[in-house]
């Protein structure tokens, strides 16, 4: 799609969450392909209600993400928290209205343990590391309480991140069950191409088979040390400035594999609260889907992809 007014591309489709879902190996899967192009990082351009450092960005600066693509038949990008944005959708269908909508859904339970995992040992933003205490934080950080300095409290507000039925209710209701793709995380790790190929097909791109390694794998840090030198965006900087962004890309990717190692499960009688929290709303979302997905609140051990 080409913006007239801009003489620039605008997205064909987007990767809109939920966080924690596949939806990094997703991007980097289609990144292979030659007639897809997909934007760096997360825009995060949509979603007014969710605080972004992005925020504030005008249009023309956000169409220069895609500023590099050339010929291919989609361009695209993905942002996770525009499924959990109430304005998100709406935001995409008035600059976007013929989008086609990517979704992304894992078992609640281990999204968020996932997610919190990201947040306390990778991001180092979340300041409880205890999962369950995490959880037992939430109401008070919904009064203002007990926030650490560095994140927006909406992104910790775990138990309503995966309330996935009514966020996709808000993409049908915007564009329609035809512009939408909805992939189940199990199906992503357990036959991981023929999910991909369903993908092409519904952007209606020739047949392709990449690198079907996993991206962003959750964990814990071994080095606090080498964590700290790649976040730093001095350095981070600098080795942009020298090296060709596929080695410094492929350098990162090296380097952040090397430095996660498993990280426990959880403890089984937190699993088994946040299933019994959860399971009303898995069977709206089974209804919703016209699958049944009531498995993920009897799930003894997690669908770990990789």
């Amino acid at each position: 799609m080409v913006s007239k007014e801009h003489n620039l591309r605008r997205p064909d489709f987007f990767i809109v969450g939920a966080p924690k879902c596949g939806t990094t190996s997703m991007t980097e899967y289609l990144r292979q392909h030659p007639d897809v192009f997909m934007a760096r990082g997360e825009p995060h351009f949509f979603g007014s209600d969710i605080p972004s450092r992005l925020r504030g960005r005008k249009e023309e600066e956000y169409l220069d993400c895609f500023s590099e693509a050339r010929n291919e038949k989609m361009v695209g990008e993905k942002s996770t928290w525009y499924l959990y944005s109430k304005r998100a959708a709406a935001e995409i269908k008035q600059l976007c209205p013929h989008a086609k909508i990517i979704i992304q859904l894992r078992n609640p339970v281990d999204m968020l343990y996932s997610l919190h995992g990201q947040f306390a040992y990778l991001l180092s933003v979340e300041d409880i590391v205890n999962f369950e205490e995490e959880l037992n934080a939430e109401e008070d950080r919904k009064k203002g309480l007990r926030l650490p300095k560095h994140v927006h409290p909406e992104k910790l507000f775990y138990s309503e991140i995966p309330l996935y039925t009514e966020q996709i209710k808000r993409y049908v209701d915007a564009f329609g069950w035809d512009q939408i793709h909805v992939i189940v995380f199990d199906d992503l790790v357990s036959n991981t191409l023929k999910v991909y190929k369903e993908v092409l097909r519904f952007l209606e791109v020739d047949d392709h088979t990449p690198n079907l390694k996993v991206y962003n794998p959750g964990g814990l840090i071994k080095s606090q040390i080498v964590h700290d030198i790649m976040r730093n965006s001095w350095i981070r900087r600098v080795a942009r400035t020298f090296l060709p962004t596929t080695t410094s890309r492929r350098v990162g990717q090296m380097l952040s594999s090397w430095n996660r190692k498993p990280r426990p499960p959880m403890e089984k009688h937190v699993r088994k609260r946040l299933q019994e929290q959860f399971a009303p709303e898995v069977e709206q979302l089974s209804k919703l889907l016209d699958r049944d997905l009531t498995y993920w609140c009897k799930q003894d051990t997690p669908c770990v992809f990789g």
